[in-house]
């Protein structure tokens, strides 16, 4: 998932044990991730993806400062999903705080320790049966 301001930028799936910068992607006002490698490619995190940050967490408070949120680990998540035109993509912390993946601080480097599980219908021999495939691979979700 990539916040709605991202859509006119390149993007692919995230995957597990890549490095990744939060930074902000020319030509939008918007902060997402890229890979190391590629920092012209917004890289989609699912709600669930797990991810460690070499440092504490810091964001943006306001234009002369940040804070840090104490930790270095979080889970990305989805605020408001539904609701059009405002960020939705952020990092849920160990104390349950969120914060807009848009606030973050750039070049902060993080680490994707783990995808979702993705539960899937799946027939075997005619029956029905439900299955549980890990996204590692984005070919297994499609």
């Amino acid at each position: 998932m990539c916040d709605y301001s991202l859509h006119t930028v390149a993007s692919r799936p995230a995957r597990v044990g890549e490095t990744l910068v939060s930074t902000g992607f020319y030509g939008t006002s918007t902060r997402g991730f890229a890979a190391k490698g590629e920092p012209n490619v917004a890289v989609c995190l699912l709600p669930g993806t797990e991810l460690a940050f070499e440092r504490d967490v810091r964001y943006n408070r306001n234009w002369l400062s940040t804070k840090s949120t104490g930790f270095s680990v979080a889970r990305f998540c989805a605020i408001e999903p539904g609701a059009s035109h405002q960020h939705h993509d952020a990092l849920s912390f160990p104390d349950g705080k969120t914060v807009l993946v848009n606030l973050l601080s750039e070049g902060q480097h993080a680490l994707v320790l783990q995808l979702p599980v993705i539960p899937r219908e799946q027939s075997v021999d005619g029956n029905a049966e439900k299955t549980v495939i890990l996204a590692v691979d984005p070919e297994l979700t499609a």
